[in-house]
């Protein structure tokens, strides 16, 4: 399982670096609407992967598990997408909240499928962000 996922997570974590490459200065230069962009585009991605992601066949012992991962970073994509509404509306604060819950379910996610050992399908929002 893991020689399948992983080459697809290694391509979504490129694509975010892309993506969200200097959104940390963007936000603190008050540039929000561009780091609100970014945010979006990087949800959207994230949507793509997880689809690609659920085509995988799994280990039947691990269909929980996995379920709950897949819920884990559906959450993470919708909270990117809140964080892009949030810099669009300029609210810095709220999406610097968001950010701080994009954390919180990243560790979670990670938590879940730790056993399968994954090199690239880790959520490591605060690389980015």
């Amino acid at each position: 399982y893991k020689a399948a996922v992983d080459p697809i997570c290694k391509k979504n974590t490129q694509a975010h670096e892309r993506i969200l490459a200097g959104v940390k200065q963007e936000v603190k230069a008050g540039k929000l609407k561009t780091a609100a962009a970014k945010f979006t585009k990087s949800s959207a991605a994230l949507k793509r992967t997880l689809r690609e992601l659920e085509k995988v066949p799994g280990p039947a012992a691990d269909e929980a598990r996995l379920s709950k991962w897949f819920g884990l970073i559906k959450v993470e994509a919708e909270l990117f997408a809140t964080a892009g509404k949030k810099l669009r509306a300029g609210d810095k604060a709220g999406a610097e909240h968001i950010v701080t819950k994009l954390s919180q379910n990243a560790n979670k996610a990670n938590l879940e499928v730790l056993p399968f050992g994954f090199r690239y399908c880790r959520l490591e929002p605060a690389k980015f962000t």
